[in-house]
């Protein structure tokens, strides 16, 4: 190979890892805006856009904080999220804070700390604090999670959940 070779094989080189790292840049910023979409459907209190964010499929797998624990399939999902809504009868207010998203290919992740809070039907404060992951696949051009896990600290000494502690 002589020089002119060496310098194009070397800026191709360069042009597919710029190209690489632009597409996982454009990536996060999908999951991220996912991430943001869910929050505003929490907010208000918009089912089908809460479950625009899932694999709408028995794919789905979640763990849950409460029982059943396990959830197969956005149908069974749907439900424990539609009982989520109503234990706000009146506003709810979501927000995820310390999110962290990574994407690989078709696959990606991301976890952070998610808080509601609201009151409940006889007007009792309700202030609940998460910890989520969430495994993304890119599906049809769309990131959607395929596996959640929901789940708090607890209590060592009590054995109880804590639904309040910040990071």
């Amino acid at each position: 190979m002589n020089q002119r070779s060496h310098c194009l094989a070397a800026l191709t080189v360069v042009a597919v890892c710029i190209a690489s790292s632009c597409s996982r840049t454009n990536d996060e910023a999908e999951v991220n805006a996912s991430v943001q979409r869910l929050i505003a459907a929490v907010n208000a209190k918009d089912i089908n856009g809460i479950m625009a964010y899932y694999s709408p499929d028995e794919s789905l797998l979640v763990f849950d904080a409460l029982p059943p624990r396990q959830y197969v399939g956005a149908t069974a999902y749907r439900k424990d999220w539609e009982g989520f809504l109503t234990a706000y009868p009146g506003a709810v207010h979501a927000e995820m804070s310390d999110w962290r998203a990574e994407t690989e290919g078709n696959l990606a992740y991301g976890h952070g700390i998610f808080r509601t809070t609201g009151q409940d039907k006889d007007g009792k404060p309700l202030d609940l604090t998460l910890r989520v992951t969430d495994v993304y696949r890119k599906i049809n051009g769309k990131w959607l999670v395929i596996h959640e896990h929901v789940s708090w600290p607890v209590d060592l000494a009590t054995g109880k959940a804590d639904l309040s502690s910040r990071p």
